[in-house]
């Protein structure tokens, strides 16, 4: 029988050095992925700096900080620095963004069902607009148009009105042969049908268009005369209601699924009703803001009551809120019936 070597106490102390070694190699390997995991960057199109993106995207950032005790950094990069308007939907699909906040309307075709809360009529306010599309959409009227990401919470813009350098709009016939920013294809539509030349750009790019002459005037909510500055280029407001934007914080399902499940509760905490209300106070404050900016600044205003019972712009109205419905379908006339309803439970 051949004796057992006994292993000296150096060699098995080295041998246990290198394996803690190792081990420690590893996990120093392991940490900043799992810091890059756990960060979640954030692309929206409202300016650096702006209320909406302080109160809102920077604000939700830091409730979800704290909430998760540093476990979830938020990185925000406003100004579609990192996605552009129209590609921040699918910023949220492709990885190249975590979660994207932008509008609806800016992916043409893409939501016709979520869009209908932007027909005319449907609300009155940001905070009541906001209550009736997060609603809709936790009642499972248009979730399929989100399967491919996690919608965190939704809201709208409050009503959008006309603006014009030169001129006041008081009849419908007023807008020919103007060229007008639309806001969405449905405006648009609109515009083209009285005789405008509807021009599509996204809300950033409007100041610099105006500018320069490219347009002269848009339709638009006080909130975007407040926030890009265009109160400066416009002095004329016909306060008729012609749509309301419905905008999204959406998140990307993968991002969502990798993260373990207390931090998914976290993000569940920071999604839905309360947020979506959180966001229309931000924008109800800069409407605001941005009628009383032009208030002071000496523009001409002119308020048109009951604009779907108005002689003039009723029939313009009804119109666009027929045609919508006829082209997109019978699901869209049952949404736009549930949405007159909770406007009776949604406050304006």
């Amino acid at each position: 029988m051949t004796p057992s070597k006994t292993v000296p106490p150096i060699t098995r102390m080295s041998t246990l050095n290198r394996a803690l070694t190792g081990a420690l190699a590893v996990a120093l390997v392991a940490i900043p992925s799992l810091a890059e995991a756990n960060t979640l960057r954030i692309a929206h199109v409202w300016p650096g700096g702006s209320l909406i993106d302080r109160e809102l995207f920077q604000a939700w950032g830091e409730s979800v900080e704290a909430a998760s005790d540093g476990r979830l950094k938020v990185e925000i990069y406003p100004s579609q620095t990192l996605a552009k308007s129209d590609k921040t939907y699918e910023s949220t699909t492709s990885g190249v963004a975590d979660i994207g906040a932008s509008a609806q309307g800016y992916n043409a075709g893409r939501f016709p069902l979520t869009q209908v809360v932007e027909l005319p009529g449907v609300s009155a306010s940001s905070r009541q607009g906001s209550c009736i599309l997060q609603s809709l959409y936790e009642q499972g009227h248009f979730a399929e148009e989100y399967a491919d990401t996690r919608p965190l919470f939704m809201f709208t813009t409050g009503p959008g009105y006309l603006h014009t350098k030169e001129r006041l709009i008081e009849t419908p016939e007023d807008l020919e042969g103007l060229r007008l920013r639309r806001p969405t294809p449905v405006v648009g539509d609109m515009f083209t049908r009285l005789g405008a030349q509807a021009v599509g750009m996204p809300a950033p790019e409007v100041f610099t268009a105006m500018q320069r002459g490219v347009v002269d005037g848009l339709s638009f909510n006080w909130e975007g005369m407040k926030t890009f500055r265009l109160n400066e280029l416009a002095s004329y407001h016909t306060e008729v209601p012609l749509y309301d934007l419905s905008l999204f914080a959406t998140m990307s399902q993968r991002t969502y699924d990798g993260l373990p499940e207390d931090l998914q509760q976290v993000i569940d905490d920071h999604s839905g009703m309360e947020w979506s209300l959180r966001a229309a106070d931000v924008y109800d404050e800069l409407i605001r803001q941005g009628r009383q900016d032009a208030e002071e600044a000496g523009h001409e205003f002119l308020v048109i009551e009951d604009a779907l019972g108005h002689p003039e712009w009723g029939p313009v109205l009804q119109q666009t809120i027929e045609g919508y419905l006829e082209e997109t379908g019978s699901k869209a006339g049952e949404i736009y019936e549930a949405a007159m309803q909770l406007k009776q439970s949604c406050e304006a």
